[in-house]
């Protein structure tokens, strides 16, 4: 199995960011948003308590939906929870500006949270143990995922398993199809959740989404992906409005998917970074991996809930403008507002949304020294 670590390259300090402009890759070096500090610190209930009694901003935003982009019929806005927490494809930089498109151009109620590093009290995708602020779930009407391989305390992952146990809808993006990953030796109530289990096999992602962790069927960084709308899904009220669909990250391995699950789109592998790029001709697109489901879930003794679930949506992935309208038009899919979904939904971005080019971090105390606040990724 070739491991998602395998091919990426290290991000350094003087070059972190970098911005995918059309057709092209390029480096933007941008200090000045790492420059700012917090002093809180935030680690599962008692850091969480610390943090919001704290004179230093908040380990997670909160943005209000807009109440005259209220969704007609509703009297309250549907709450959103979108959860960070992946080490590679910049979910703190893509979460936040998602969020703004749904609370301020559609009028949810959305919740961002973050990995947070608890000596610090700042945002840190390398810090593996801790979300705070994962009690949002209670009563959020969607979940909305981004995050790789967290090993999060027993409290924290409680809130995951209630919010599951009562069938809440979620949306899986890239990575969430393997969030947890427990040691072998783990004693947490929760370690068959892990995208490796041989007890609930393949774990949350494989149980619940439909997939864990398998391979990357396109070459990584180098061969990009085109999304091929199904012609039986063309009618699906999810893809209203979205016609074209390619991003910078690679198609992934899909083999566990189970056949109830409706397949949406599928993932051509191209032959380099471009959008116009042609197709490989080895056979990888025959057939076309599932790229984009839906799907329903039940915990044992829980309700039915329903995901959808892409393997796009890195940070510059969603420089595409359909791959947000889709992301949009999932959530109030989500929501149970699928009569609403528009018919071209607005997803503009500022200027300013500048994304990194995905990759690791290997300095084991970069996120740390840069000391990063939520508020800092709000544009």
């Amino acid at each position: 199995m070739q491991s998602s670590d395998s091919q990426s390259e290290t991000i350094t300090s003087t070059g972190f960011r970098k911005v995918f402009k059309g057709a092209f890759l390029s480096s933007l070096l941008l200090g000045s948003i790492f420059s700012k500090s917090i002093s809180h610190s935030a680690l599962s209930q008692e850091a969480t308590s610390a943090a919001q009694t704290s004179e230093s901003v908040s380990p997670w935003l909160i943005m209000p939906g807009n109440p005259s982009k209220l969704p007609e019929g509703l009297t309250k806005p549907k709450k959103v929870v979108l959860i960070s927490g992946d080490d590679e494809y910049r979910s703190e930089e893509a979460l936040p500006m998602l969020a703004k498109i749904l609370s301020e151009q559609h009028g949810f109620d959305t919740v961002v949270l973050f990995a947070i590093n608890p000596e610090t009290g700042t945002v840190d995708p390398n810090y593996q143990k801790n979300i705070p602020g994962l009690e949002h779930l209670s009563d959020a009407d969607v979940a909305i995922l981004l995050i790789r391989f967290r090993q999060l305390p027993d409290d924290q992952m409680q809130h995951f398993a209630d919010f599951a146990k009562r069938g809440g809808s979620m949306i899986a993006l890239r990575t969430a199809t393997h969030p947890f990953n427990f040691p072998a030796n783990s004693e947490s109530p929760f370690a068959s959740w892990s995208w490796n289990s041989k007890t609930w096999p393949g774990g949350f992602g494989q149980q619940l989404l439909g997939e864990t962790w398998h391979s990357h069927h396109g070459k990584h960084k180098s061969e990009s992906a085109r999304g091929v709308i199904l012609d039986t899904a063309k009618a699906n009220p999810i893809l209203r409005g979205v016609t074209d669909l390619w991003a910078p990250s690679d198609v992934y391995g899909v083999v566990h998917l189970p056949s109830t699950a409706n397949v949406l789109v599928q993932g051509q592998v191209l032959k380099g970074m471009k959008p116009d790029d042609a197709p490989v001709e080895d056979g990888r697109n025959d057939p076309m991996m599932p790229m984009v489901w839906t799907k329903d879930y039940q915990l044992e003794d829980g309700k039915i809930g329903k995901v959808f679930c892409s393997t796009m949506c890195s940070a510059v992935d969603l420089l595409s403008e359909d791959l947000r309208r889709l992301i949009v038009n999932a959530t109030f899919w989500a929501a149970d507002l699928e009569n609403q979904i528009p018919e071209k939904a607005s997803v503009n971005i500022s200027e300013n949304y500048k994304p990194s080019m995905f990759g690791f971090q290997k300095e084991p105390n970069f996120f740390k020294d840069q000391k990063i606040q939520p508020k800092d990724f709000v544009h």
